[in-house]
């Protein structure tokens, strides 16, 4: 083994689970179980929740103020997409009309509702953005179909996916709104969402929605097990983490990896995380990226930059973990009770390549 390839690898063992890699606890403003969060640079992130709540930090978390959407009370947004300190989208979950999403762009002082489900029997779990302006949100299946919808003009109109463009589903199969990341885009039209149940699948669409492959992963399936969270950083490489919320503490069929952009995906060979885990994001560190995932036992990090093998972080439970996308130099988490926390990594920076 080279000098410089000795220097890394004890960079990479020391960054994994050390006391230099640590959630900061913060104060939220509230005390409403939050799912969804997404940070938009060091200095400003959206939570939401439980009860119609969204809360809003534009000083690095120093501060957080906690709103309700008016006429939403009775909502539980459990998926949050941020673009700046004005702009945000929120998604509620719930069958029928609870399914809605909402848009403000002067910081949350007024909220516009964008998309009322109308399907009975639809129960939409996460949504995504390409830009501002081009999304994608999707809903569990109803009658043996899966119910894909995009918008162009910033959420102004919602379209559904036409029903043929879309694999059939499967019986007993079903998406999770844990997090609201079992949905992921990247690029300017890959857009991948996971789903669970009778079978731990993801679909796939390399042209913003208009044609889908399917393909099984090797997580758990059964009640309450599936594909929770996706993350991809490149068109081709991506991770996939869930497991099964009913038996948090079991650690296998909670991570697969893909080189193929979702084509196949396997079991990395190293230690999985420590139980089911809801969401995973990317940490980057000059060169090396390190991968943090969590759930209601813990979080856990994965230092090897692709999720090959995962250490433990801390026990502390979480729903959700974002981090921002364009410098992924910091990440927020959120939980139960109004649970917010900064992560605080002060490893040093990894040695040059030699």
């Amino acid at each position: 083994m080279t000098t410089g390839a000795v220097w890394l690898a004890t960079w990479l063992a020391l960054g994994a689970g050390s006391a230099d890699v640590k959630w900061e606890p913060q104060v939220s403003g509230t005390t409403v179980r939050l799912r969804g969060v997404s940070a938009v640079d060091p200095r400003v992130a959206w939570a939401s929740g439980d009860k119609g709540t969204f809360v809003r930090t534009t000083d690095g978390g120093k501060t957080w103020k906690a709103a309700t959407v008016p006429g939403a009370e009775a909502l539980d947004f459990r998926d949050v997409d941020a673009f700046n300190e004005r702009t945000a989208y929120l998604l509620s979950i719930g069958e029928g009309d609870k399914s809605r999403i909402y848009k403000t762009t002067d910081g949350g002082e007024h909220w516009k509702l964008q998309f009322t489900n109308a399907v009975p029997s639809a129960f939409f779990d996460g949504m995504a953005f390409w830009d501002e302006q081009h999304g994608v949100a999707f809903s569990d299946p109803v009658d043996g179909h899966f119910v894909v919808i995009t918008t162009e003009d910033g959420g102004a109109t919602w379209t559904p996916v036409p029903e043929g463009a879309l694999p059939p589903a499967l019986p007993g199969e079903a998406g999770f709104a844990a997090s609201g990341t079992s949905i992921a885009v990247q690029g300017a039209s890959h857009v991948w969402f996971g789903l669970g149940g009778s079978a731990a699948r993801v679909l796939h669409s390399a042209d913003r929605g208009r044609t889908w492959n399917i393909a099984t992963t090797p997580l758990a399936t059964g009640e309450g097990a599936g594909v929770f969270s996706l993350y991809f950083w490149s068109p081709k490489a991506g991770i996939a983490v869930g497991g099964n919320y009913k038996h948090p503490e079991v650690t296998a069929g909670t991570v697969a990896l893909t080189l193929d952009g979702g084509k196949t995906w396997t079991v990395p060979p190293g230690t999985p995380p420590g139980g089911y885990r809801s969401c995973v994001a990317a940490l980057t560190r000059n060169r090396g990226m390190t991968l943090v995932a969590v759930g209601p036992t813990g979080s856990d990090l994965s230092t090897d930059g692709g999720g090959r093998t995962w250490a433990p972080l801390d026990a502390t439970g979480f729903h959700a973990v974002s981090t921002p996308p364009r410098t992924h130099d910091t990440a927020y988490a959120v939980g139960e009770e109004g649970r917010i926390a900064r992560l605080v990594d002060s490893r040093p920076a990894a040695p040059k390549k030699p």
